[in-house]
């Protein structure tokens, strides 16, 4: 298969900088390099690709030929055939340096010789996994709290075997493949690449005689309820840590935590901003223009008098202090009321004889001002 031109292989131009060509190289390291994507054979040529493409291109002498000459141009100057890669590897750490570790990135590309050695899969105890449980609760009960009950399964401790996976008590020994380095490595033309030992799956020791109920982990799956507190004035969206409630760690390590995520349905008749409460209630336009008294509902089905100011218009917020959200410190927000003023549709000979006499007496506009949009209410 002909080889492709070297500026097309790292997708860069003719005038690319060194620090371009350098770029382009570690973007496309990281994506096809084969320890991050194992077994696949097209990854791994492409990897190569790009590296026989950056050791010509990121020497100022090579690439000055190259671009004369072509791959001609480069034979026996280490590029465009089998070259010695030590130029390109002595640069990986310069490369990769502006994301953290590089041998976190690759694990042992070049095993012990390369200077980047094996770091085995501790066996020491470690924290288990944080959990996620998303409930979703009824608007009042989000607002003023409650207890509610949850099932759901997570990774203990196994009983038969204490949580060290052997069945007879003699721990974990050595792997005899990897000799407890967790990996091993396979040569893939010129380097070679370190993966997960088949064996101990990277662990770097083994169970000689696992426990039955667990398989050899010292962990099974336990379903459990608990009892979650959701307290006052939670918001949607919001979670509650249950500490200690997640998966146990592995060797014996302390248990993750579990996270409750809140979900709010949306009220009839209430919504929220923040610590407030709001509503709307209809009133008679006689109680809207002499004034009055009528009882309203709250969200806890108290019956409470509100005061209805004469003239009062459409759309006119009025305001219950300390009936609206509780929060941790235990203030309470407050509750507006939205006036919406009927009118009648249907009106008795004397409604009308009435209605008649006050506009005879106050008149009429016949020609109403235009308003501002600012000014309207949003009723």
């Amino acid at each position: 298969m002909a080889k492709r031109d070297y500026y097309e292989v790292l997708g860069v131009q003719r005038d690319a900088t060194k620090d371009d060509i350098k770029r382009a190289y570690r973007k496309m390291a990281i994506q096809y390099h084969p320890d991050k994507n194992p077994g696949d054979k097209a990854a791994e040529e492409k990897f190569k690709e790009a590296t026989e493409a950056y050791e010509v291109l990121g020497d100022d002498q090579k690439r000055q030929a190259y671009d004369q000459f072509g791959f001609a141009g480069v034979e026996g100057m280490g590029g465009g055939g089998q070259q010695d890669y030590s130029t390109v590897f002595r640069d990986f750490e310069d490369i990769f340096s502006g994301f953290g570790d590089f041998s976190s990135i690759f694990g042992s590309i070049f095993g012990n010789s390369g200077g980047y050695g094996n770091e085995r899969h501790s066996d020491r105890p470690r924290k288990g996994a944080n959990l996620r449980y998303d409930i979703e609760l009824p608007f009042e009960k989000a607002v003023y709290g409650t207890s509610v009950e949850i099932a759901y399964s997570r990774d203990d401790t196994c009983k038969t075997c204490g949580g060290t996976g052997s069945s007879d008590g003699s721990g974990r020994k050595v792997c005899p493949t990897c000799k407890g380095s967790g990996q091993v490595r396979r040569s893939s033309g010129f380097f070679s690449i370190s993966q997960p030992c088949p064996t101990c799956r990277g662990e770097g020791t083994v169970i000689e005689n696992p426990c039955r109920e667990c398989s050899g982990s010292g962990i099974i799956k336990k379903k459990q309820k608990i009892k979650v507190t959701i307290p006052p004035g939670v918001d949607d969206g919001k979670r509650v840590t249950i500490p200690g409630q997640g998966d146990v760690g592995p060797y014996g390590g302390p248990p993750g935590d579990l996270y409750v995520f809140i979900h709010v349905r949306n009220h009839e008749y209430f919504e929220r901003h923040e610590q407030d409460l709001y509503c709307a209630v209809k009133i008679d336009m006689v109680t809207a223009a002499l004034g009055g008294e009528v009882v309203i509902k709250t969200l806890d089905n108290k019956k409470i008098k509100l005061s209805i100011p004469a003239g009062t218009q459409h759309g006119k917020l009025l305001r219950i202090r300390e009936e609206g959200v509780p929060s941790q410190s235990g203030r309470k927000g407050d509750l507006y009321i939205k006036i919406l003023v009927q009118v009648p549709t249907r009106l008795s000979r004397k409604s009308k004889e009435l209605l008649e006499q006050i506009r005879a007496t106050d008149g009429e506009n016949l020609e109403p001002e235009t308003v501002k949009l600012s000014e309207v209410s949003n009723a």
